[in-house]
């Protein structure tokens, strides 16, 4: 085998080691110098990596690859029944940047079950949505209104909040929501469009205050 099949080949085996460190620095050499064949073991790796700092470095390796290499190997992992892979494919998605990806942002993982593979495509969505198509996935996005503690929701708000003005009519129509979590969430979302120094504490403890006067009045 050539020397430098052989480097190949223990490069990758490094990427499944069971240190850490000997994996960050694995990662940190396939995105240093490029390699078609270390994209598959890359993606693969993303799945079950445990370590956050590990899955960034795993993430930046395949940025570093040109997309039409990278793009076929994440768009099947996001159809992926393990919620890791999903999340993780979504978020280097999202990092390329490549708006090649965006049917595969489809309404089933805008609302998955699995909250960061969801907080994973928001962000991925607001990334790769095509000029025009804004108000359609503003729509999509305010159906999960409501939904999580507070990472969750925090991330829907600054989902919404990155597109702009067109998130408007979707949290009116959500303030007369029926679910009062719902409408909270709109109200504060609404407030930190209009005001993004607000900060989400104080546009929840508001809008709090907002829903429970308006079931007064109503009462």
């Amino acid at each position: 085998m050539p020397k430098q099949d052989r480097d190949t080949e223990q490069a990758l085996l490094r990427l499944a080691d069971i240190s850490p460190s000997v994996r960050l620095r694995a990662a940190l050499e396939a995105g240093t110098a490029p390699d078609p064949r270390f994209v598959d073991k890359l993606v693969e790796r993303c799945a079950v990596e445990p370590e956050f700092y590990v899955r960034d470095m795993l993430t930046w390796a395949l940025t570093r690859h040109p997309s039409s290499v990278t793009l076929p190997a994440l768009l099947h992992e996001v159809r992926s029944e393990r919620a890791r892979a999903r999340s993780q494919a979504l978020h280097t998605l999202s990092k390329i940047g490549d708006r090649q990806a965006w049917p595969a942002i489809t309404r089933a993982l805008l609302s998955d079950a699995d909250d960061e593979v969801a907080r994973s495509a928001w962000r991925a969505a607001v990334v790769l949505v095509p000029e025009g198509e804004e108000p359609r996935l503003a729509t999509a996005l305010a159906t999960q209104l409501g939904r999580g503690e507070r990472e969750t929701q925090l991330s829907l708000s600054r989902a919404l909040i990155a597109l702009g003005e067109v998130i408007t009519p979707p949290l009116r129509a959500a303030t007369a929501n029926p679910d009062p979590l719902v409408r909270r969430h709109a109200i504060a979302t609404e407030r930190l469009l209009r005001d993004p120094d607000a900060g989400f504490e104080f546009a929840i403890e508001e809008a709090k205050r907002i829903v429970v006067l308006g079931r007064t009045s109503q009462g």
